[in-house]
């Protein structure tokens, strides 16, 4: 069908637009994006944006095939719908995104790679993609109802910059219900940063930095636990996975697990050193990050040949994906052992490590392997509930 006469989204704030007759630019409204349509090719077959986004994402799913076939069976097995589906992208960020009913496992993949920086990342955008075939692959997450922002994309809606992560943000919790399933990845720097409202144990908060960090400033764990955390209802559960230097407490939990070498642990009550609530509206907010406060994170290619990936988000999927009905405190074993096996994430080893060692955080002198860390809204025994998303 020709796309004259017809009502079309705008591919960045997701506003109905009606397209006048024999017309190929169009203004949005609201956002002032200029969207561009084509006449019919040769083959007859009307290519608007949504087709762009849908092809474009054929040609991720390729490169997972293609680059990353030793973390992940190949993504040959897609179904077209799959592919098909990632034509949403563009429109959940809009304000006004119905939820659906049968839309109860929702997720946000944010994967930063920093182009042209000298802090540049490899992995990250590997990451997300990795995680987005296991979400849908593995877990049942309907293809559509995941939100993948990366360098990589042609939408600028798409782009992990500071204004897009939080719309996606808000979106994944927005019209959440009991019974729903959140998952927030983030795969890219963090730091810390000085805590001015006293809610921090150590005296600093933790951030994760959005590709436009130098202009626009970073995303602190004060904004992202008031964001997605404490909206959570009755029944919705979230699970956090972040892959990022000093991200240990970056959503700001209540309860921090801290788990020794042999496994024992305890958990530690970080809600009661603020006067502002930590926690959720009832829901469970879980979150699995990369290492504690005091360690950073760094690509490596130890796991998985010559493919960068972040350590983290590799053991993570490998844990879940190959040992089925697993505790939180088996994952998180797991993980650990995995990451010492390969000798991951040690401090003065590498471009990236010494420059955090120098720029992010100069007060530490220790040489250390980075080891996942859990913290909750919640205490519970970590070695008797399963794991699920």
């Amino acid at each position: 069908m020709e796309m004259a006469g017809k009502r079309v989204r705008c591919s960045c704030c997701g506003v109905q637009l009606m397209v006048p007759p024999n017309t190929y630019t169009v203004q949005c409204a609201r956002c002032l994006t200029v969207i561009r349509f084509q006449p019919r090719n040769h083959l007859g077959q009307a290519h608007d944006s949504i087709r762009h986004t849908a092809s474009r994402m054929k040609d991720l799913l390729n490169t997972v095939s293609s680059n990353i076939n030793t973390m992940v069976p190949s993504v040959n097995s897609y179904p077209s719908s799959v592919a098909s589906g990632n034509a949403h992208h563009s429109q959940p960020v809009a304000p006004s995104l119905p939820v659906s009913a049968h839309r109860r496992k929702r997720a946000v993949l944010c994967g930063v790679s920093y182009f042209g920086n000298k802090y540049r990342l490899n992995g990250t955008v590997n990451d997300v993609k990795c995680m987005r075939y296991f979400l849908i692959q593995k877990l049942g997450f309907p293809s559509d109802s995941i939100l993948l922002l990366s360098e990589e994309e042609s939408d600028p809606c798409l782009i992990p910059t500071k204004q897009n992560i939080r719309r996606a943000l808000r979106w994944l919790v927005q019209g959440c219900q009991s019974g729903d399933s959140l998952v927030f990845h983030f795969s890219g720097h963090g730091s810390q940063q000085l805590d001015f409202n006293g809610d921090e144990v150590d005296g600093y908060d933790e951030t994760l930095w959005p590709v436009d960090h130098e202009t626009e400033g970073k995303i602190s764990d004060d904004e992202i636990n008031a964001t997605i955390v404490r909206p959570l209802p009755q029944g919705t559960k979230l699970h956090a996975i972040i892959d990022a230097c000093h991200s240990g407490t970056v959503l700001d939990l209540p309860f921090v697990c801290r788990m020794n070498r042999e496994g024992y642990y305890l958990w530690e009550d970080h809600g009661s050193q603020s006067a502002i609530y930590k926690g959720t509206n009832g829901g469970l907010a879980v979150s699995i990050s990369a290492c504690d406060d005091n360690q950073v994170s760094e690509d490596t290619t130890a796991l998985s040949g010559n493919t960068a990936t972040g350590a983290m988000t590799y053991c993570f999927i490998q844990a879940v994906q190959n040992e089925p009905g697993l505790t939180y405190g088996r994952l998180l074993n797991a993980m650990r052992k995995k990451i010492r096996d390969t000798k991951t994430g040690i401090l003065l080893n590498g471009p990236i490590a010494s420059l955090a060692k120098k720029v992010l955080f100069p007060k530490s002198s220790q040489v250390c392997f980075q080891e996942p860390q859990l913290s909750s809204s919640e205490k519970f025994d970590i070695y008797s509930t399963p794991f699920t998303l």
